[in-house]
């Protein structure tokens, strides 16, 4: 049985699952189906938590829309995450950045990686 549930699992499995971290700032490309027209959406903010494994991993976004916290989550292997797009790498000290909730501003922003 457990042989079956990891194949259908790998099946489901993107090819290329886009490579990101918690504390970067990414802009996901989401495909939104409304009626019989489909049409993309973006939405762009940090990277909260990434958790979960093989197909069912998911991640949570946060940006800060006309002042109120927005948090959206996806599965990484979703056919409606389009592409995840990293525009700048954060470099954050823990899993899950959840103390950002609390925070408003500049001090809800993560530090950029210098490389």
């Amino acid at each position: 049985m457990n042989d079956i549930i990891k194949k259908i699992e790998q099946e489901q499995m993107k090819a290329e699952a886009p490579e990101f971290r918690v504390g970067d700032t990414v802009r996901v490309y989401n495909k939104i189906k409304e009626g019989t027209r489909e049409r993309t959406q973006v939405f762009e903010g940090i990277v909260l938590k990434k958790q979960g494994g093989s197909n069912r991993a998911t991640f949570t976004v946060r940006k800060i829309s006309n002042g109120v916290g927005v948090e959206k989550t996806w599965p990484i292997h979703s056919p409606n995450v389009e592409k995840v797009e990293i525009i700048r790498q954060g470099k954050a000290r823990r899993a899950k950045l959840n103390y950002l909730r609390d925070r408003v501003g500049k001090a809800a922003k993560v530090k950029a990686v210098v490389k």
